[in-house]
């Protein structure tokens, strides 16, 4: 016995997006390996933020440090880094390749100014830290409050 179901558009139209949506998914997935990251970007960081500054936190294994260069202009930083292809040795075919290569550049831009001469960068085992200081000016500040002109003791 057939079971008679009323014919849905939307419900047509819903199931060819999610078909389309997968046939990209999984283009871009063998074109761009690093889309698989979920942050769409090649060169993922982490950005922490106290009150005396950023510290950006980028890894890049396998990236000599000469080829990674980092800038910073009008609290725009950019990291950009040259990563190789590895070419296979005689002999040697490539089964699976998932590894990223070429240039990758990122781009952010910090909320308050940094003060550009005290900033520190670090690489190790494939880890790029960056240090980054706020200048002073855009530091918190606690502000005192007067009285008739004597300070209000707090209990901090």
């Amino acid at each position: 016995m057939s079971t008679i179901i009323r014919w849905n558009p939307l419900r047509e139209m819903a199931e060819m997006q999610n078909t389309m949506n997968r046939l990209f998914d999984d283009t871009w997935r063998t074109i761009w390996p690093a889309v698989q990251s979920g942050t769409g970007y090649g060169l993922p960081i982490d950005v922490f933020e106290t009150d005396e500054g950023y510290t950006v936190v980028s890894d890049m294994p396998g990236v000599k440090q000469e080829n990674i260069h980092i800038t910073l202009n009008q609290n725009v930083l950019t990291l950009s880094v040259e990563i190789p292809q590895h070419t296979p040795q005689d002999g040697q075919r490539l089964l699976i390749g998932e590894r990223s290569y070429g240039k990758f550049t990122r781009s952010i831009t910090l909320p308050r100014p940094v003060t550009s001469d005290n900033v520190e960068a670090v690489y190790e085992n494939g880890v790029l830290t960056l240090t980054l200081p706020v200048s002073p000016e855009a530091q918190p500040k606690r502000i005192e409050v007067k009285s008739n002109g004597h300070l209000l003791k707090s209990n901090n």
